[in-house]
């Protein structure tokens, strides 16, 4: 079992001011695993002083090429832990450990590479006019990161940060909170300064709260939920902060009736199903064509069948347990709403009986949804595909859109420039077209009520910065 009993503070492992803890239990065994010092707003302040001391004392004042040198330090300590990172997080989230390794340990990897190479290229100025607009850091960021992709969500932030010349007060999930304690034993071991990197865990309404009202942080980044959102933002409001938010989905894959259906359906199914649907950007409405439904849930049925649910240290395992028995016991009665409104189950839907501990869900398949109903409208965070049928292109579209969300989506068809026009009449951040690949330089963030800002590349890095017009 991994105790912690302190927080990674001012370049060092500081007492708590509390003796209180959090029990972290695994997903698939539900045995405790971890404890970690549970934290208070006292906790907090001392870490927005580290980080403004650091700040004030010089770190603003490193150059882009100093950070990426640090940058680049962090990623290779990073990657000397990738299986013990893959490891824990497949321990806490129960993402299996072939997935939890590249995804879960090596993806934050490659993004603290690519905003190494952007500090070292990104222009921090530029001349318009007789004006000089230069770029510099924000200033003290307030940190509070999900448990569904924990360390990638923290070097999501945390990259840029260092790479703008910020320095963090980081807060990561309670349910999954040993990841950060490698991240911060990286940090030691390659000597990063003192109070650059601060993390606090604890809960959101001791711990979150408190980074996001405290006077001393002057922006906050959060990823979660959209009422843990709306409450980080009116907090933040009090002192005028800058606030970005990556808040939840329900993303359309729209399949035009002349796609290539074998290829197609299995890349949406197993989108929708990436760490048991603990995903923000899953494709969890499929939008298909209504004379071909039966080639899509006979395509789709198979798809499924493909991913057998399994303990997540096997690595022959495709899907895992959900986070809790809280998440599992909210998408069961996903389930149970899509059945009582009409939806018809295709696959799945029960807990499956093989597995006597852990929070698993069978993956699950309703066909005929309409866009009213439950399980079209609110984000699941579960194994639960809805596949939606269309009569035609501008109806698909209208369908995809019918959301207050707007994070992600996909298109297929067999002519690309078609998908493409698609894309652009959908009203989201991301679409992949004809399952393009994840492209870590490219902004990933959302419309509507998915969220404010974006993450990732450049677009990432100038959430960190402010822009000072100088006139000369």
């Amino acid at each position: 079992m991994q105790t912690y009993d302190r927080f990674y503070i001012d370049g060092g492992w500081q007492q708590p001011s509390d003796t209180d803890d959090i029990e972290v239990r695994s997903a698939s065994t539900e045995e405790v695993i971890g404890r970690v010092a549970r934290g208070t707003a006292n906790d907090v302040d001392r870490a927005v002083r580290a980080a403004r001391a650091a700040f004030d004392g010089g770190w603003a004042q490193t150059t882009p090429a100093e950070r990426a040198v640090w940058l680049d330090k962090l990623a290779d300590a990073l990657e000397a832990r990738v299986p013990a990172v893959a490891d824990t997080i497949s321990q806490e989230v129960g993402m299996p450990i072939a997935v939890s390794t590249s995804v879960q340990a090596r993806l934050p990897v490659k993004i603290t590479r690519s905003f190494a190479t952007l500090a070292g290229t990104a222009p921090f100025q530029e001349e318009i006019g007789d004006t000089l607009v230069v770029r510099e850091p924000f200033g003290v960021a307030g940190m509070i990161t999900p448990w569904n992709f924990p360390l990638h969500q923290i070097m999501a932030k945390v990259a840029p940060a260092i790479a703008a010349g910020c320095t963090m007060v980081l807060k990561p999930s309670e349910l999954a909170p040993l990841n950060s304690y490698l991240l911060a034993d990286a940090a030691l071991e390659i000597g990063l300064p003192a109070g650059v990197l601060n993390i606090v865990q604890g809960d959101g309404p001791t711990v979150g709260e408190a980074i996001a009202q405290h006077p001393g942080i002057d922006m906050v980044s959060f990823t979660g939920s959209v009422r843990a959102g709306q409450r980080v933002s009116a907090l933040a409001a009090e002192t005028i902060k800058k606030v970005t938010l990556e808040l939840g989905g329900k993303s359309a894959f729209v399949v035009l009736e002349d796609a290539p259906l074998d290829k197609a359906i299995p890349a949406g199914v197993n989108n929708a199903m990436l760490n048991s649907g603990q995903t923000c950007s899953a494709w969890t409405r499929m939008v298909v064509p209504r004379a071909r439904l039966d080639e899509v849930l006979e395509i789709a049925t198979a798809a499924i069948a493909r991913l057998p649910l399994g303990d997540p240290a096997d690595p022959k395992t495709k899907l895992g347990p959900l986070i809790s028995d809280a998440q599992r016991r909210r998408v069961e009665g996903y389930i149970q709403a899509g059945v009582q409104e009409g939806a018809r189950l295709v696959a799945g839907g029960k807990r499956p009986a093989a597995f006597a501990r852990g929070h698993y869900v069978e993956p699950t398949i309703f066909s005929d949804v309409q866009s009213s109903m439950t399980i079209a409208r609110e984000e699941i965070f579960g194994p639960v595909l809805a596949i939606l049928p269309y009569d035609t292109e501008d109806d698909a579209v209208v369908i995809a859109n019918d959301t207050t969300y707007g994070l992600a989506g996909g298109v297929w068809s067999a002519d690309r420039d078609r998908a493409l026009r698609v894309a652009r009449r959908m009203r989201t951040g991301q679409v992949d077209v004809n399952g393009a690949r994840f492209n870590p330089l490219a902004p990933f963030g959302g419309y509507k009520r998915s969220g404010i800002g974006r993450e990732f590349g450049k677009y990432g890095l100038d959430e960190y910065l402010q822009i000072k017009a100088i006139q000369c």
